[in-house]
This record gives structure tokens, C-alpha cells and sequence, in this order.
């Protein structure tokens, strides 16, 4: 049995690559901080035009109807640049959560930017203010919504809403929608892992001590290759949760939260390391960095965070 990404997702993981490596994200993820959303919504509009947006949409609403493995495939890619926005919650749960609504084809394409709050895991909504549409979905049901007090994040291209429901609500299969959540977040934290760890080699290379590159010393090379070795291990449980989602398997739970676990675990060891490979330098706020530090501190958080979801695995067995 052949576990490998086809050739067509290893294309859709290069031109997301290709497509982003000229669109200045850092530069994106800093004005979308300090409330300038227009060159983020470059980025989306870039990310639509590769169908990034209408991955999990129905066809009958000009989706692609993809499959969790192809969500994973482009949310590990956005997590590895970085992208600002709410990426889960548009390109993952929405689709879910407006199955058969007319506005799904909007969503597909890259027309409508959708948050999501989901109590009590997820209890405020990411980018309320400069989302299209907000939705609240709980017990069985979403409805629309609108944003009430802000919060501030750990990371500031990250700005937390509280929200409160503004309209009649109508079923939707929220249990899915929240397994969706879960996995994209952790593909996006194996990406942006996956991110740091190139970073520091490279910075590695570049640094020098002593007369001589910092990466020559054994120390370093084992500790990035302890990064290395820890995000090699948690992917295959990404896609591993990804393919019992897309066959509704019993064990989707157990598989999502083991993957959300070993990415957040994964992340945080990149961002410790690569905080020590760089030094004080690399939570500056001028070094690119720092927005990947902050990001995994945010997404290690959301859509659960590991104590509960090392709950939930222990429970299922």
C-alpha cells in the first residue's frame, strides 16, 4: 500500500509555493496586524485563484469537493508561510458548516472570508471584524452572528471576537466541522515547523562563533536534527487523521487529536530551537521570525489545545 501524495497534490503543494514566494506574507502578516488588510486579501486572492478556497466546497456550489488529504496538503503550505486570516475556519470548517447554503459559492471563490466560533473549544472568532460572514455553531446547529468585545492574541495578526447569535439557526453536522478545524490547525503548525526549521538552518550556516559557523558545532546539529525527527513524526499522523476523516472511520477523533498533539509538540520544540539558533535577534519584531514564533503559540491553543486532546486519545482507548 502506497502512502505517498500523487503527483497532482505534490504540484498543488508547489504552486502554492511558487505562487507565495514572491507575495511579501511577512510583509502581509504585519499590516494585517496593524489593521491594513489589503495586502493580505492579495494573498487570499491568490490562494482562490489556485482553488485553495474552494477545496472542501461542494461542486454543485463550483467547489472542488477535494479530500481531507488535499485540505491538509494546502493548509501544511499556509502554515508554512505563514498566511494571515482566518485560514481554518474559511478553507476548512466553513464548507462544512454552510453544506448546500448558496453562499458556499462565494466562499469558493475567495469571495467571502467566513470565521467561525464553536463553544466551548472554540469560543471566540478569529478576524470578526474583517470577516464577511461570522458563524456560531453549537449542538447540532449554526447560525449567524455578529462581533461584540475584541481580545487581543499572543499573536497580533490574530485578533479574537466575542460573538453573539444574530439570526435562526439551522442543523449542520458541527461535529465534522470541529474535526476539520482541528486537523487543518495542526497541518498548519506542522508547516509552520517545518518553516522555523529552514530558517535556522539556513541562519545556521550564516552565524558564525568562534571562527566558525555555528551550525559546524554537534550541539546544534542535534538539536535541529531533534526538530527534524519530531515534525517527521507528527505529519504521518496529520495524514493518517486526514484519511479516516475522509472515510468517516470510528477512530477520526483519537486520530485528529494524536495528530493536533504531536504537531502543537512539534512546533513548540521548532520555536524553542529556533529561538536558541537565532538568538535574541529572532523575536524582534523586524525579524521574520518572530511571526512564526507567535503563530504557533496561538495555534498550539486553538481548536484545542493538547491537554485536551491527550484527553480525548487516552479516553478512546
Amino acid at each position: 500500500m502506497n502512502f505517498e501524495l500523487d503527483d497532482q497534490q505534490r504540484d498543488f503543494a508547489a504552486s502554492i509555493d511558487a505562487a507565495l514566494t514572491g507575495a511579501d506574507v511577512p510583509g502581509a502578516v504585519r499590516a494585517w496586524g496593524d489593521g491594513d488588510t489589503a495586502p493580505g486579501r492579495k494573498v487570499w486572492a491568490t490562494l482562490a485563484d489556485l482553488g485553495v478556497t474552494a477545496l472542501m466546497v461542494a461542486e454543485e456550489h463550483d467547489g472542488i469537493d477535494a479530500t481531507p488529504v488535499d485540505l491538509v496538503v494546502a493548509a501544511e503550505r499556509l502554515g508554512r508561510w505563514c498566511v494571515p486570516g482566518p485560514v481554518v475556519e474559511s478553507v476548512a470548517v466553513a464548507p462544512v458548516l454552510l453544506r448546500g447554503d448558496e453562499r458556499s459559492a462565494a466562499l469558493a471563490a475567495g469571495e467571502l472570508v467566513v470565521t467561525v466560533a464553536m463553544p466551548p473549544l472554540v469560543p471566540r472568532a478569529v478576524d470578526a471584524e474583517t470577516s464577511g460572514l461570522i458563524l456560531l455553531a453549537q449542538d447540532g446547529t449554526v447560525s449567524e452572528a455578529s462581533a461584540t468585545a475584541s481580545h487581543e492574541s499572543v499573536d497580533p495578526s490574530r485578533k479574537l471576537f466575542e460573538v453573539s447569535t444574530s439570526g435562526a439557526g439551522r442543523d449542520a453536522d458541527v461535529d465534522r466541522a470541529f474535526e476539520f478545524g482541528a486537523l487543518a490547525t495542526a497541518a498548519q503548525l506542522v508547516g509552520a515547523a517545518q518553516s522555523m526549521l529552514d530558517q535556522s538552518v539556513d541562519y545556521a550556516k550564516q552565524r558564525h562563533q568562534f571562527g566558525r559557523a555555528i551550525g559546524s558545532y554537534q550541539a546544534i546539529k542535534h538539536k535541529l536534527a531533534d526538530v527534524h525527527i519530531a515534525i517527521e513524526l507528527a505529519r504521518p499522523l496529520v495524514y493518517g487523521a486526514a484519511l479516516a476523516l475522509g472515510e468517516g472511520s470510528a477512530d477520526t477523533p483519537r486520530d485528529v487529536s494524536a495528530a493536533k498533539v504531536a504537531a502543537s509538540e512539534a512546533a513548540l520544540l521548532a520555536a524553542r530551537s529556533s529561538l536558541q539558533t537565532h538568538g535574541a535577534i529572532g523575536f524582534t519584531h523586524e525579524h521574520d521570525l518572530s511571526l512564526w514564533l507567535l503563530r504557533v503559540q496561538a495555534l498550539r491553543s486553538a481548536w484545542g489545545d493538547p491537554t485536551w486532546h491527550r484527553a480525548r486519545v487516552l479516553e478512546a482507548f
